[in-house]
């Protein structure tokens, strides 16, 4: 299961948090769709892979976070692709996300009325029922030829494929944001700059790290500090070229922080947000004949598959191993 249907059980009185909620998806993944006034989809195959958990595993994750820092509950719905996830998020209560996988798919479809497929409105439901077509299970048990004459040969072929459970679509971006954010809170409020700049390295390889996974570049990188007072200061930095690079990110985090002057503030948490992603292969990189760099790049590809196969924990910079 890859594909989340989350769906905010919002009260009028929180309607306007909802573009927040979007940003907390995108915490996890930068491929979100949003439903509005409402739901989301999320792509989560490039979070599966950094932290290490399945969508399901996630999907917990995000719930709690939305109650935590929103107070708003979700029900989710998880999927191979987007059409399961709406259907099984129609199915899921809150508290248990309902996970259909691609084998059971046509099973948990069999006994839906033919209306809960996502694309199938009014007319042709009454269409198909009138030619005892009310299941999505004697849907997929029908001739793909009878399904044609009835609603048209594209649609027909469409509906025969998603009533068996084959599912090809894919989540279009769409929010608001194009972010991901990494943020670091200390257990106490924390004055010492050498632990701040170890916050800095540690959100910077997380955020490369995601950024790879799904295959994207920042073109902006941001630095928020929080301070014990509640109060915060932000800056923020558009870089020389788009990059997933975590050297470049955290050489920028310190050059930010830096910048701040901060003298003996008490800092209660650190976060940056890799802003205007876009997709990696379409980012020019700029060969610098420095074969340090060149190094530092291979090594991170390296570095990339350990903690694919083995968690994100796996690899780290020395500063961060102690």
């Amino acid at each position: 299961m890859t594909i989340l249907c989350v769906r905010f059980q919002l009260p009028s009185a929180h309607e306007t948090a909802f573009p927040e909620l979007l940003g907390l998806l995108e915490e996890f993944t930068p491929v979100v769709e949003a439903l509005p006034p409402d739901g989301a989809l999320a792509d989560l195959r490039g979070a599966e892979r950094y932290f290490g958990r399945g969508a399901v595993e996630l999907a917990s994750v995000i719930r709690v976070r939305a109650l935590a820092l929103h107070g708003v509950d979700c029900v989710i719905g998880a999927g191979p692709g987007p059409m399961l996830a709406r259907v099984a998020q129609r199915a899921a209560r809150p508290g248990v996300t309902c996970a259909v996988s691609a084998g059971e798919a046509r099973d948990f479809l069999a006994g839906k009325p033919v209306a809960a497929l996502p694309g199938v409105g009014a007319a042709t439901a009454r269409t198909l029922c009138e030619y005892g077509l009310d299941t999505l299970g004697r849907v997929a048990a029908a001739p793909l030829s009878t399904l044609q004459r009835l609603v048209g040969a594209k649609a027909g072929r469409e509906l025969h494929e998603k009533a068996n459970g084959v599912d090809r679509g894919r989540v279009v971006p769409n929010a608001v944001s194009r972010s991901l954010a990494a943020e670091r809170r200390f257990p106490r409020d924390e004055l010492d700059p050498v632990r701040h700049r170890r916050a800095l390295l540690s959100a910077g390889e997380e955020l490369g790290a995601r950024l790879r996974a799904v295959e994207k570049v920042c073109r902006t990188l941001t630095l928020t500090v929080r301070y014990a007072d509640r109060s915060s200061t932000t800056r923020g930095r558009t870089l020389g070229e788009p990059t997933a690079h975590s050297a470049d990110l955290t050489r920028t985090a310190y050059s930010l922080y830096e910048a701040l002057g901060l003298q003996r503030a008490r800092v209660r948490a650190i976060a940056l947000r890799a802003e205007g992603l876009g997709p990696a292969d379409r980012a020019s990189h700029q060969l610098t004949f420095d074969p340090a760099d060149e190094k530092a790049r291979r090594i991170e590809e390296v570095a990339d598959r350990a903690r694919a196969k083995f968690g994100p924990r796996a690899v780290m910079p020395g500063g961060l191993a102690a």
